[in-house]
């Protein structure tokens, strides 16, 4: 019975050691900073102009869309119909979507568009 307690214990001292993790204190600061990074980064990557289309959420719950007329390194500016050009901290931020492609995918689109209307035209002439 003693030697089925002390193994019941060991076990379960494993187990919890094996399962449970460390976590990360972070300040609300930092973890501020780093969403702010991250979207820096997504508008670095979408790039400015016409194309560069976005919905964005603001922390006190405002919405903007438009697209990204220009982008700095604190801030950027959306053009947005409904607001005219509202420049955005990038702290601010609480998501952003970007509603542009990437020159990746469109040129796989037009090759898979362009697949299909070949094998199309071929099965046509075969069959025609």
């Amino acid at each position: 019975m003693f030697y089925k307690l002390i193994a019941l214990t060991v076990a379960g001292a494993l187990i919890g050691i094996i399962l449970v993790k460390p976590v990360k204190a972070d300040s609300k600061e930092a973890k501020q900073s780093r969403v702010a990074a991250k979207v820096k980064e997504g508008i670095v990557r979408l790039g400015t102009g016409e194309a560069a289309r976005v919905e964005v959420k603001l922390r006190d719950k405002k919405k903007l869309n438009g697209y990204i007329s220009e982008a700095g390194e604190n801030a950027f500016v959306v053009m947005d119909a409904k607001y005219g050009p509202t420049t955005v901290a990038y702290p601010q931020v609480k998501q952003v979507r970007g509603h542009n492609l990437s020159t990746v995918a469109e040129v796989a689109i037009g090759l898979g568009i362009a697949v299909a209307v070949l094998v199309f035209l071929l099965v046509l002439e075969n069959y025609g």
